[in-house]
């Protein structure tokens, strides 16, 4: 009996030991060191095509470079072994528009699996491009056809079919998978394709402004570390009978942690360091890691973490006297000990994605707007703020009703956080937007809480016109799940960075089924 115990006591040993020794190669200092190593990859390939914007795939991509001119958001899920999916929650539809304008893009992500590519960049773009270019081929045999029919009294159909036929042959509308992707997958994706196209047709998406804007039919292109690239024979982007969307893969593919040596520091190599941010970068965001990049990796090891803590601190501070937004930041410890903290006086947990903050977007010609609280104080010609960050903020507006302070959580931490709030969040803009008020709904990043309510207010007060009619429209209709990703993708054509959650939207459809009884009844002066 002491035997076994004994045994299960040295297996538990073992077992902390190992995960010790992983969390140490982990460390903040090889992360940071790994990232600036495969910076100079991306760097070096964005040269090769100097005139293509370089974009950022949310979040892991973010890290690896200071030059971006904007980001996406591809997920690796959509694109997961017998489990692709096109989703119309994630169009990205500012990336073909960037394309078309530029000539193409760059796109740059990494993984930490050892794989060559992530998921999202070896199926889900693809699968992208591949059904953007066949809407847009649809768009132009309809369009043609239409513009081109017979008149009555000719019975000759015949010149429309020639017509559809001329349009669609040099529009290139093929599957284009990376050669590590099985042929029996590639036929599984293929069988999908034309239902995913009716979904993007049926979503609303602007498939006109698409096709006027793409001359050519994007395809994807891949880059990773392993790529051998002869300089000398580097084609102009121009040159290629298609839009390229360069695939960067930052990171290298050989899996385990390979062990670095300088003149001054020894450290480990982490593939994909850029990834889950939140378990090892101590409130660091990619802009502040950029702005003292050199101090950093030139710190070494044992001075990272504090040097760290002092910058996530006095920038907590400069935000903090502008009158934003600035918890302090708890941090997991490498022992069992308690958590430590980045600062001394307050153990607020924060998720270090909301760091990346956007602008504010006003969506199309509504009086609506959606954006970060931090940016909710200047911005001109609002009249009324909805603010769902847990923390509040200092407004200057005409009187205090046209402030509504509503804090809201993801439905990762509380599942009914959005639903419970979202009657009073519609009876403020309700009461707010029939006064011709404009109204901006703000969260701690503008990305995910902000978008659900704002859809939650689209849908309950405008008509599909997207013009207010104080819920005429809503209390008329059926609501179904497609009418939600319609409007939906209205307002991600103008919030690019829109990340809504899938909880969250399950909540927003759970009150607009339920939400015509809330509604009328707030209408008739009662209680919820």
């Amino acid at each position: 009996m002491e035997e076994e115990e004994e045994g299960e006591w040295r297996k538990l040993s073992i077992y902390k030991a190992a995960r010790s020794i992983k969390r140490r190669e982990n460390s903040l200092y090889n992360a940071l060191r790994s990232i600036y190593q495969d910076s100079v990859f991306v760097g070096e390939i964005s040269q090769l095509w100097p005139q293509l914007p370089l974009l950022a795939n949310l979040r892991c991509g973010l890290w690896y470079s200071s030059l971006f001119h904007s980001t996406c958001y591809f997920k690796s899920t959509d694109g997961h072994t017998n489990n692709c999916s096109f989703s119309t929650s994630r169009l990205n539809l500012h990336v073909a528009h960037l394309a078309g304008q530029k000539g193409g893009c760059m796109i740059v992500d990494s993984t930490r699996k050892g794989k060559r590519f992530p998921d999202s960049m070896s199926k889900t773009i693809p699968i992208w491009t591949c059904v953007l270019n066949r809407a847009i081929s649809h768009f132009r045999r309809d369009s043609n056809i239409h513009d081109a029919a017979p008149s009555p009294q000719d019975d000759n159909t015949d010149g429309c079919d020639e017509i559809a036929k001329d349009v669609s042959c040099d529009w290139d509308c093929s599957l284009h998978l990376p050669l590590w992707v099985p042929q029996t997958e590639k036929a599984c994706i293929e069988e999908k394709l034309e239902e995913w196209t009716q979904q993007l047709k049926a979503s609303g998406a602007d498939i006109a402004s698409l096709a006027a804007i793409l001359k050519k039919p994007l395809r994807p292109l891949w880059i990773s570390q392993k790529t051998v690239i002869w300089l000398n024979e580097v084609p102009h982007h121009d040159s290629w009978d298609f839009t390229p969307i360069i695939l960067v893969s930052a990171s290298s593919s050989n899996g385990a942690s390979q062990h670095s040596t300088t003149s001054e520091f020894s450290w480990n190599y982490i593939p994909g360091a850029g990834d889950d941010e939140e378990s090892w970068a101590r409130g660091l965001t990619p802009p502040l890691f950029w702005n003292h990049v050199y101090d950093l990796i030139n710190s070494g090891p044992e001075v990272c973490n504090q040097k760290v803590a002092d910058i996530v601190e006095k920038s907590r501070v400069c935000r903090a006297y502008r009158g934003e937004n600035a918890p302090q930041v708890r941090v997991k410890s490498l022992s069992n000990e308690e958590p430590s903290f980045a600062s001394d006086n307050s153990n607020i947990e924060v998720d270090t994605k909301s760091s990346e903050s956007f602008e504010i977007s006003w969506l199309g010609s509504t009086n609506l707007a959606v954006g970060a609280s931090q940016f909710a104080t200047d911005v001109a010609g609002v009249d009324c703020i909805l603010n769902c960050d847990q923390e509040s903020i200092s407004v200057s507006l005409a009187s205090a009703e046209a402030y509504l302070h509503l804090p809201m959580v993801s439905s990762k931490f509380d599942r009914f956080s959005l639903s419970n709030k979202l009657p009073k969040a519609v009876s403020f803009a309700k009461l707010n937007l029939s006064q011709g008020k404009r109204l901006l709904v703000c969260c701690n990043n503008g990305e995910d809480i902000s978008v659900c309510v704002c859809l939650a207010i689209l849908m309950s007060l405008f008509d599909e016109k997207d013009t207010f009619d104080d819920g005429k429209s809503f209390n008329a209709r059926h609501i179904t799940k497609w009418d939600m990703r319609r409007r939906l993708v209205f307002i991600c054509k103008f919030a690019t960075n829109a990340r809504p959650s899938r909880g969250n939207l399950r909540q927003v459809f759970n009150f607009l089924i339920g939400g015509k009884c809330i509604l009328q009844s707030q209408d008739d002066g009662s209680d919820e």
